[in-house]
């Protein structure tokens, strides 16, 4: 019972609010009200929640001894010994192979971003995670596999469902600025005197690094600004004022920008969207006039 409730806590549960992002599909497609789309979303989603801890697992399988050198981390299941390597090993294979076989239940186009979202983090564990900006722009991929993935698992029901390339640019912008806060969090409470579970950050500085934040900033609001106007996208919800979300994206933007620089909270980004109620009121109330303004 104990290696099983450490296997639990491995997968990292709290941080599944990243494969919200696949529901952005049956959204901005405005098929909410088509239960079929919305159960297909529903079971994409999942999916991805367990193909994720599966590649938390395998991250602190290979990263075990590091982990051991961080004050925090060193407490996780498999550096601290409560979970046996062995038994993470089969449990991860067990996991990998179910989200394969659901993929495949799912649709075969769903099944390919699945294996692309493995074999990506496969290569960002085994590589991209000690190249700097490349290690971040290999997080930023992974987020824009899971929004294509959103489309993906929706073509069997719905087949007319497109995927936009400013959606996926935003994607991977916005991740872009939310990695760069990481490593600047990261940054600014390495120890040297313990060593750093994370070598890549030897390579950054802060000014790099506030640069780096400032551009992904602009980049984000400024392809969502596009996204909102472009003629193709007021074409397709037929009307212009998807313009008016935009405040919401800068305000929590800007909420979050505060959080990290004055409050020193950009170690974790899932936990700000867990527990900061500003973020969360930002994010609801942009979901919700979005669904208005499209007329889901």
């Amino acid at each position: 019972m104990d290696i099983f409730k450490a296997f639990l806590v491995n997968l990292r549960p709290r941080q599944w609010t990243k494969n919200l992002l696949l529901f952005a599909g049956v959204i901005f497609a405005q098929k909410l009200g088509e239960s079929a789309c919305l159960t297909r979303a529903f079971l994409g989603a999942a999916v991805f929640c367990l193909a994720s801890g599966a590649v938390y697992i395998y991250n602190d399988m290979i990263d075990r001894d590091l982990d051991r050198l961080h004050p925090y981390k060193k407490l996780r299941p498999i550096p601290s010994g409560r979970l046996p390597l062995v038994w993470a090993v089969r449990g991860c294979l067990v996991l990998i192979g179910f989200c394969l076989l659901s993929g495949w239940m799912l649709g075969r186009e769903f099944l390919g971003m699945l294996a692309i979202f493995f074999l990506w983090n496969w290569l960002y564990t085994r590589w991209l995670k000690r190249v700097p900006v490349l290690d971040v722009m290999g997080i930023g991929m992974s987020f824009v596999i899971r929004a294509t993935a959103g489309v993906m698992v929706l073509l069997p029901s719905c087949p007319e469902v497109g995927i936009s390339s400013w959606l996926l640019l935003c994607t991977f912008f916005l991740s872009l600025f939310l990695g760069f806060c990481k490593r600047r969090d990261e940054l600014l409470r390495l120890d040297t005197s313990q060593g750093t579970t994370r070598p890549v950050l030897h390579d950054y500085s802060e000014p790099m690094l506030n640069a780096l934040i400032g551009g992904s900033f602009a980049l984000t609001t400024m392809m969502y600004a596009l996204y909102t106007i472009w003629p193709a996208t007021v074409e397709h919800f037929g009307t212009q004022n998807l313009i008016y979300t935009l405040p919401f994206v800068l305000i929590g933007m800007g909420r979050y920008l505060y959080l990290v620089f004055l409050e020193d909270m950009g170690g974790k980004p899932h936990e700000i969207l867990l527990n900061d109620a500003f973020i969360q009121v930002i994010v609801v109330s942009w979901v919700g006039v979005a669904i208005k303004i499209i007329g889901i």
